[in-house]
């Protein structure tokens, strides 16, 4: 985890979850951070951990991704406090469970800004100095969701397969100006995220912790790939999702989570 020692990283939802724990390995091992989330009481409390226990330096911005002004606000400060970030994790994200037709629409429609729109901004931004410095690493928190429609989490998944498609997409526009680019596909992980988007305890079974998955991702990154699944299991039912048609795949998808009738 040291490959990013003494350059700075900046983390989108930094404050609990697999942003926490892609920031525990990275100060672990040297990496200075900028951390972005909506708590700040969070990202407080956490850069002062990181402090203390690995000396690195550490700034804590809170913004919500939600808003379109986001970004820009994040790489104003950056640019203010005189920080080149070297590696940036597109990991804020969120999911909303259940029927579309019945769901909140602003809460639809903020999922889309925070999982899609925030991270083709906030890479767009920090890209052209990656690119003169023909040097740099972007992480963007994809899921195995991207690789199927899945009923019930139907706009979450459309966004996920709109990360993949972009980081692999990207990978292979910047590979030669010493970019990398990687897209990091988790399956159900021990996270907030349940919690969030209300889905029931059936579809987590199985659950990978939340720094393995990090750990995955920043490994994958270091070497190269253009994507990742996290997880063996993971791999296979992806491979597996592929020898059948889309429609039965989208099928069972819905069998499996799709909410209690009254």
């Amino acid at each position: 985890m040291d490959h990013w020692r003494g350059k700075w990283g900046l983390i989108t939802g930094a404050s609990a979850g697999i942003g926490a724990e892609f920031a525990k390995l990275l100060a672990a091992g040297g990496t200075n951070l900028v951390l972005t989330a909506r708590r700040r009481d969070r990202l407080d409390q956490l850069a002062a951990d990181l402090i203390a226990k690995h000396g690195v330096h550490v700034e804590a911005i809170p913004a919500d991704l939600a808003r379109p002004e986001s970004p820009a606000k994040i790489h104003a400060i950056t640019s203010t406090l005189k920080v080149q970030v070297d590696l940036l994790i597109n990991n804020a994200g969120f999911g909303v469970y259940g029927e579309f037709r019945s769901s909140d629409l602003s809460r639809q429609l903020e999922m889309v800004q925070v999982n899609c729109v925030s991270v083709v901004h906030l890479t767009h931004l920090y890209l052209q100095g990656m690119i003169e410095r023909r040097s740099g690493d972007i992480l963007i928190l994809a899921s195995t969701a991207a690789f199927q429609a899945v009923p019930y989490i139907s706009t979450y998944a459309a966004t996920k397969a709109f990360d993949l498609l972009f980081a692999e997409g990207l990978a292979e526009e910047v590979r030669s100006f010493g970019v990398r680019v990687c897209g990091l596909c988790p399956g159900t992980t021990n996270t907030e995220f349940q919690q969030v988007a209300g889905q029931p305890d059936r579809v987590f079974r199985h659950a990978e912790t939340a720094e393995k998955v990090a750990r995955v991702g920043l490994e994958a990154l270091a070497k190269g790939k253009s994507a990742v699944i996290s997880g063996l299991g993971n791999k296979l039912s992806t491979v597996s999702e592929r020898l059948l048609p889309r429609s039965v795949i989208t099928h069972i998808a819905g069998k499996v989570f799709a909410p209690p009738r009254a």
